[in-house]
């Protein structure tokens, strides 16, 4: 059995790292920002390449009519098939594709919905027999779909006054994080799962230079300066190959080795860059991926008529996995956070502990194994590759 001052000695290597100096403001008067009514933009949806795209259905003479239903019950209609255009009809109406069936007619010649006598019976300019939808088409010029910004939360800069000792002046955060969404597949990332977990990509760094969370979003901000650059390497005519490899030039430049899997990293920029997903998407991925992360929930972030179209899964995102479980496990210990553990899905509350709360927990009662296990997987040659980059990385900047 480990000794229970294990854990202690654990967080301790870490604490160099783990601490934040920030302006002396109370946790209890920060509060979240909602976003801008500039922010919430409205987006256009794909249009089909063809007016008769089988998938989409034929477009309205203005290609700005819609319709989403969620077919599978899934609660929001971010599914393959769960929107599309809708079409003209003889009397200057719309008729939804999806869900649409034939009118049926009785003895006195008159048509009616099966579906609902509510749904009006229709004919398509394109012909036909009239027909029915119980989903309701809008102009996307006066019904827009609105969507939600990133969550783009900076976290709690390291930017309070010290005195001339470099001891803080201001508030000390322990393991303060930062909150970021990632989206699984939706309308608005054309399918695309952005939160899948592509493996460990940032390094855990314990007691290194790589140390706070505006460091890991730099590791991450880097890759993705890669796989911009290996964009603009594909729209200016390169193959795949030859893109990827303009990336991964771009990534390997701006980046200390010792703060990346840069196998794994130029793997996940390919992949995305043929993807939906926006730089926070890859940024969370990253460090989700990298087990930094602590999922709170989801929330809509984009929506037609009231029907969401893309969620978003809110995160509070640490700069190590150890500063994760901490927060994780000690957080229910504390009664400041009770009732309100990790704030929302849409507004996450990542702050770090005080040092009052901090020297509060009881780390008898908070469960390490998974770090324990990480540490222990280690084969050897990699502790000592890492070693190895550590001590190169520190004779380049001392000989510089």
């Amino acid at each position: 059995m480990r000794s229970r001052i294990q854990p202690v000695i654990a967080v301790g290597l870490l604490l160099s790292t783990a601490i934040t100096c920030v302006w002396a403001v109370p946790a209890s008067a920060r509060v979240e920002a909602e976003p801008t009514a500039r922010a919430r933009a409205a987006i256009e949806p794909i249009m089909p390449d063809e007016p008769s795209d089988p998938d989409l259905g034929p477009a309205a003479e203005t290609g700005t009519y819609m319709c989403a239903a969620d077919l599978n019950n899934s609660g929001d209609a971010a599914d393959e098939g769960e929107t599309a255009y809708c079409s003209m009809t003889t009397n200057g109406q719309h008729l939804c594709p999806l869900q649409e069936v034939a009118c049926t007619l009785d003895a006195a010649g008159q048509y009616s919905c099966p579906v609902g006598s509510q749904f009006a019976c229709v004919t398509k300019v394109s012909g036909g027999p009239p027909s029915c939808s119980p989903n309701q088409c809008a102009n996307l010029e006066t019904n827009p779909i609105v969507t939600e910004p990133p969550i783009q939360d900076p976290g709690s800069e390291p930017d309070g006054p010290i005195d001339a000792e470099g001891n803080c002046l201001g508030n000390v955060e322990i393991f303060s994080g930062r909150g970021m969404r990632c989206r699984p597949p939706g309308i608005a990332t054309t399918l695309s799962n952005c939160c899948k977990d592509k493996g460990k990509i940032v390094k855990d760094g314990m007691g290194s230079k790589i140390g706070s969370i505006g460091t890991k979003i730099a590791v991450a901000k880097g890759v993705f300066q890669g796989m911009s650059a290996a964009f603009a390497a594909f729209r200016a005519g390169a193959t795949a190959g030859e893109a990827a490899s303009a990336g991964a030039h771009a990534l390997v430049v701006g980046l200390d080795p010792t703060s990346i899997a840069i196998s794994l990293a130029i793997n996940f920029m390919i992949e995305f860059l043929f993807s939906g997903c926006d730089q926070e998407d890859m940024e969370t991925g990253m460090l989700r991926g990298s087990g930094m992360c602590h999922e709170i929930g989801s929330y809509c972030t984009a929506s037609f008529l009231g029907i969401c179209l893309q969620k978003a899964r809110g995160h509070c995102c640490f700069n190590t996995k150890l500063g994760r479980i901490i927060q994780e496990q000690g957080r229910p210990q504390l009664t400041a956070f009770n009732g309100n553990l990790w704030g929302t899905a849409k507004h996450p509350m990542c702050r770090g502990f005080t040092p009052e709360e901090f020297q509060a927990l009881d780390f008898s009662k908070i469960d390490l194994s998974e770090y324990y296990a990480d540490i222990e997987a280690r084969a050897q040659t990699d502790i000592q590759i890492d070693m190895k980059d550590r001590v190169d990385a520190y004779l380049n900047a001392v000989q510089k």
